[in-house]
């Protein structure tokens, strides 16, 4: 098994787990290898040591750290957090699809009850529901998200 470090053109570092270098190698060359980030498909590989199994060696002591928020460890990297982030939005939200527009006229209009929903709007939709007052963001979906996790 090959542990890789990884990343994409956006800057974005993650690890990837492959059979040999040219199971990496072939997903690479067939757009297999993805950011799960932004989904992106330009990445290179980069340089890393080799992980010794030193049998009883002791970890390294670490200095403890905080963050402002006490439910996310701290050694979660940003990326982490922001997956960690839109995994809670997709499990707290309804997929309404390409109706995203209009329920979301018709929760703010009060014809539905509210609720969280989430979906696919062209930026001219995004815009009107904007323009008549109605909140929306855009929220990037990585593929990895897209899918059913394992």
């Amino acid at each position: 098994m090959k542990v890789l470090d990884l990343r994409c053109a956006h800057g974005h570092g993650f690890e990837g787990w492959f059979a040999s270098s040219e199971a990496f190698e072939t997903q690479l060359a067939n757009g297999q290898v993805e950011c799960p980030v932004c989904g992106d498909t330009a990445i290179v590989k980069l340089l890393s040591a080799p992980r010794l199994n030193l049998g009883n060696a002791k970890p390294p002591q670490q200095a403890a750290t905080s963050t402002a928020s006490s439910n996310v460890p701290a050694e979660l990297s940003p990326q982490a957090r922001w997956m960690r982030a839109v995994r809670e939005v997709l499990s707290k939200t309804e997929d309404v699809g390409e109706r995203f527009a209009d329920e979301a006229r018709k929760m703010h209009y009060g014809e539905t009850e509210e609720r969280g929903i989430r979906g696919q709007a062209t930026p001219e939709q995004a815009e009107a529901l904007l323009d008549e007052g109605i909140a929306v963001m855009a929220l990037p979906m990585p593929a990895a998200l897209k899918e059913t996790l394992q």
